[in-house]
């Protein structure tokens, strides 16, 4: 399998140090305008690094788009002719354009031309990350389960409809972010009675990997847990109390409002 990154940024890196985590031997072919970032990263991850993305197009057979939302019309218009020739599959990682936008972009229409929109997220470097999948009609079975298969090496995939996919940026692309926050927080706390940093991070950051695998693994919905948690009288439920004295309910929708709405260009 021949795989093509157009873009080498945190997200397009992720994916591939994931990939590499487990074993997966794929030749990959990378182009990106930051010359002295990527040239150095490809040749020390062993990929071939190209002189255009056009290059890139030629070469892979999937072809990922990794590049910011602002300059896709321009890489698009630079591989449009190489596109339309060879017909490879594209996989767009690019938040908030459509299948039906980035196919208009190359001049084909969704049923010319295999685009599979995804949306990953950050913790794919671990193999424990969270992906999207959407797809054009011409998207063959074959090339589908290829491409969704690369992404359960390195996490859970959903498919979803595409407009849907703002409110999975919400709830997954952007909230490793927000649920760093949230650890970083709880560490600063324990540094306020008395912890190192790191040790309080370490605790925080343990306590919240086994909250999630709990929630993963049981029948019970989250809130059921928050009550099993919760004793009469107890230190749980005062804390819980203060949190949403505080706002917390509130903040944490109010900022996936947030995320969506910029999202949707709002």
């Amino acid at each position: 399998m021949k795989l093509g990154f157009i873009g080498a940024g945190n997200m397009a890196r992720a994916i591939i140090n994931g990939w590499s985590s487990q074993g997966q031997k794929a030749e990959i072919y990378l182009h990106s305008a930051h010359k002295a970032s990527y040239e150095p990263y490809a040749k020390e991850h062993g990929l071939h690094a190209c002189t255009s993305n056009t290059e890139v197009v030629s070469k892979a057979d999937i072809i990922f788009l990794a590049v910011k939302p602002l300059v896709l019309a321009e890489v698009l218009h630079e591989i449009k002719e190489t596109v339309q020739a060879k017909k490879p599959v594209v996989v767009s990682m690019v938040t908030g354009v459509s299948i039906a936008e980035i196919a208009d972009l190359l001049e084909l229409t969704p049923k010319e031309l295999e685009v599979i929109r995804i949306m990953p997220n950050v913790n794919a470097e671990i193999a424990a990350g969270m992906t999207a999948l959407n797809a054009s009609p011409a998207v063959t079975e074959t090339n589908f389960l290829r491409v969704k298969g690369l992404f359960e090496m390195i996490g859970q995939t959903e498919i979803l409809p595409e407009k849907d996919f703002s409110t999975f940026v919400a709830l997954a692309g952007s909230s490793p972010a927000y649920v760093y926050f949230f650890i970083d927080a709880m560490s600063r706390a324990g540094v306020k009675y008395g912890l190192k940093k790191d040790q309080a991070t370490k605790i925080a950051a343990q306590a919240v990997l086994g909250s999630a695998q709990k929630v993963l693994a049981d029948q019970k919905t989250p809130m059921q847990l928050v009550d099993d948690v919760c004793s009469p009288g107890g230190t749980t439920i005062a804390g819980l109390l203060a949190m949403e004295e505080a706002g917390f309910m509130t903040a944490v929708i109010k900022g996936m409002d947030a995320t969506i709405n910029k999202d949707q260009g709002k």
